[in-house]
């Protein structure tokens, strides 16, 4: 393994400048996705995979160098776009791949790893013992070179058409695998089986590879409670899970964990015990939201933008609306439907607290943990008008990554929700003319304020997931001095 260059790993914020993040761009794996599997493999349907690749995520990549990494890129872009047929740039286990350091694909980390014999057959054994692999595949994998390894870990393909293992397509998702926590690093412990393989690849990353080796007594494991396995008939709730959707790092003392489909009570509370054992933070607020598949994750229905502006699905929020008077059928509907948002903030040395709702505890996040001195704006998935709020919610209109404080990656698609983001200021502008300003000198992305980018979004909507899903980030400016 050749000797990584020294990374600074903390995240403070949600929105303070990226520095680096992990990614990892859609692999073959997703193009082998079935109808009959997909909602086994979490995905709602099957994906064009050229059209994934090409025509979305490869903009989402090119975008994060401008951003992260220029030298990869700036100067570049008019050669890399006139290779129609070739995307070499993009792709890691190719000479050309642009391999920065700050936009850091996650196959390239496990190639490294898997160069180190040790840790190459420790990994194929684990690996084989979780799919049930027979002895002689084992001893093939073992003997097979690092990069092909990686992929076939990932892609689950052997040679270009046989199969040896079922994909693991949300390994798109990175946000999920970890999350950075001041400069501890807490990794997930995954609700569905569909994700065990990419969770059992990470942790060999994590405490493996150079470029995380000053950081490995700060990786913190959840583990499950004692003695689980004797608990009959366990409930979803008993069950220790925690994914790293639900987490959101706000401020340097403070993280936010979503209880949710994938985010157990149990998860939460030893991710808290550990986190205040550890000193980490002073306060772990826990937002449950209802266990259904339409609010996976709590970055599906809040992310934030500015310091004092969030996006968020309006239906969730637990404030309560006015109620109609005069009709009946209103007033009993609305009550039936109402969703039911529980809030409660733990604090070292001191009582729990309780919120009303979820823009009672945005507002006081932006106002005591963040110090803005505006007034704090909601920006509703759908413009808040039925049924197109939850209709954008569903293709990711709040699940938003801020490249820098006021500058947010979102889905073209949901158009009611880009009006709303007008309505309170913030320009617009498609990522293909953004790149164009950035290379041709016109824009310079580091004066960028408000500002939603929008990105194409056909396919990629398919999977669930938005660019906060997508990216891992690594490092983040301190919030105060990019203020």
């Amino acid at each position: 393994m050749e000797k990584q260059p020294e990374m600074n790993i903390n995240v403070g914020s949600e929105i303070g400048t990226l520095l680096a993040l992990l990614i990892h761009s859609p692999d073959s794996g997703l193009g082998r996705v079935v109808p009959s599997k997909a909602q086994d493999w979490l995905f709602e349907d099957i994906v064009h995979l050229e059209n994934m690749r090409k025509n979305e995520y490869d903009y989402y990549v090119k975008l994060l160098l401008y951003f992260l990494d220029p030298e990869k890129i700036k100067g570049k872009l008019k050669d890399i776009d006139a290779k129609e047929n070739n995307r070499d740039f993009f792709k890691p286990d190719n000479e050309a791949f642009h391999s920065s350091t700050k936009v850091i694909e996650i196959q390239c980390l496990l190639a490294d790893i898997l160069t180190d014999d040790g840790i190459r057959k420790k990994m194929v054994a684990s690996v084989c013992a979780i799919e049930g692999c027979t002895y002689g595949l084992q001893q093939k994998l073992i003997n097979t070179p690092p990069l092909e390894l990686a992929k076939i870990f990932i892609s689950g393909s052997l040679t270009g058409s046989e199969m040896i293992f079922a994909p693991i397509p949300n390994l798109i998702f990175s946000r999920d695998l970890g999350v950075v926590v001041n400069d501890h690093i807490l990794l997930n412990r995954p609700a569905k089986k569909a994700r065990s393989r990419e969770t059992l690849l990470m942790r060999y990353i994590f405490f493996n590879h150079p470029l995380f080796e000053a950081y490995r007594d700060k990786i913190i494991e959840v583990a499950e409670t004692k003695q689980h396995f004797l608990r009959p008939g366990e409930a979803n709730d008993e069950k220790t899970t925690i994914e790293g959707g639900d987490l959101m790092m706000i401020a340097p003392n403070h993280l936010i964990i979503g209880c949710s489909e994938r985010t157990s009570i149990s998860g939460a509370n030893e991710a808290i015990k550990q986190l205040f054992e550890k000193d980490v933070v002073k306060k772990v607020t826990i937002v449950k939201i209802p266990h259904k598949r339409d609010y996976m994750h709590l970055d599906t229905v809040v992310t934030q933008v500015k310091r004092n502006v969030w996006v968020l699905l309006k239906s969730l929020s637990g404030s309560e609306k006015e109620q109609p008077q005069n009709d009946a059928v209103a007033w009993f509907s609305e009550k039936k439907n109402k969703e039911k948002t529980e809030i409660v903030q733990f604090r070292q040395d001191k009582k729990p607290k309780t919120f009303a709702s979820l823009e009672a505890l945005l507002d006081n996040i932006s106002r005591k943990d963040l110090g803005s001195n505006e007034p704090t704006q909601f920006i509703y998935s759908g413009n808040d008008e039925f049924p197109f709020d939850a209709r954008e919610q569903w293709t990711d209109s709040c699940n938003l990554l801020a490249l820098k404080e006021g500058v947010v990656l979102g889905y073209d698609r949901n158009d009611r929700t880009v009006a709303a983001f007008k309505q309170n200021g913030f320009k617009i502008i498609n990522v293909k003319e953004l790149l164009k300003k950035i290379e041709n000198d016109e824009t310079d992305p580091h004066q960028m304020k408000d500002t939603l980018i929008l990105m194409p979004s056909a396919e990629l909507s398919r999977a669930r997931g938005g660019f906060h899903c997508m990216s891992m980030p690594l490092c983040r400016e301190s919030l105060v001095n990019s203020h």
